[in-house]
């Protein structure tokens, strides 16, 4: 049986008949299923490596889908995630790699739906007060409107794979607090609001996680003081402008991929 973290020790319960099954010889051979889906954070934009089968999708071997189930070889792994992928993309082209028997689903999405690269250019080209409209404007959708988006989703989920342990990993704050930027400086004031829409979209998602019955990890503290621009960087800066404010390598190694699996092992 596989050990879970107390962020989702209730899914014990849930899970006691298929790790009662996993016990017997007959399905200890059988690999269990496991679906990641999501946009370019969950497919590994930024990581520096990509799949030339995925196309602009962008898979990255290096993505935490791809670590988390390196790890775990008894899990055989569909990864349908897509960079620029919005709610509407995962629900109309990603779910149908999930079945009544996938046991266990990955997501992370919700940004490319709160116009995350719109605001960015906002604040890259644009006036600190412009920078605030944007990201205030987006950081009250992504508290209300977003939350029942998601919520639907994640019930949708729940509807074709309905054994499976459903986990939703949220974005962290994308600028360190200090330390300059390359290309193009950012004051402290335009890393505030940045920040604070991440905060949005990682409290809106939560918020949702909770309506929707899913369980919900936040990676804000695990990227804390490795934001872009600052001394440890595990985020993108301008310097890779194809994967700006992105996890790199190390983002979804030491980030992502070792949260999910301290989570779920």
């Amino acid at each position: 049986m596989r050990k879970l973290t107390s962020v989702v020790a209730s899914a014990v319960m849930a899970f006691a008949g298929m790790a009662g099954m996993a016990s017997t010889p007959a399905q200890a051979a059988t690999q269990a299923e496991y679906v990641a889906l999501g946009d370019s954070y969950a497919s590994g934009v930024g990581a520096g490596t990509y799949d030339a089968a995925s196309g602009d999708c962008k898979r990255s071997p290096l993505n935490y889908p791809h670590q988390w189930a390196a790890a775990n070889p008894e899990y055989k792994l569909t990864d349908v995630s897509c960079s620029g992928a919005t709610i509407a993309d995962v629900r109309n082209n990603q779910l149908s790699a999930l079945s009544s028997s996938t046991n266990f689903v990955t997501l992370t999405v919700g940004g490319n739906d709160a116009q995350f690269s719109s605001v960015v250019q906002a604040c890259l080209t644009q006036s600190e007060s412009y920078c605030k409209t944007a990201t205030d404007w987006m950081s009250y959708y992504a508290k209300n409107q977003l939350v029942d988006e998601l919520t639907g989703l994640y019930k949708d989920i729940r509807a074709r794979a309905p054994k499976a342990l459903i986990l939703v990993l949220g974005y962290p704050q994308t600028l360190s607090s200090s330390g300059a930027c390359p290309v193009i400086d950012l004051s402290p004031a335009k890393r505030t609001a940045m920040n604070g829409l991440a905060d949005a979209l990682a409290e809106g998602t939560k918020a949702a996680a909770t309506k929707g019955s899913v369980y919900f990890l936040d990676m804000r503290a695990t990227f804390k003081d490795h934001g872009a621009c600052g001394s440890d960087p595990w985020i993108n800066d301008l310097t890779n402008a194809a994967s700006v404010f992105h996890p790199n390598a190390a983002g979804y190694t030491k980030g992502y991929a070792a949260k999910l699996k301290a989570t779920w092992s």
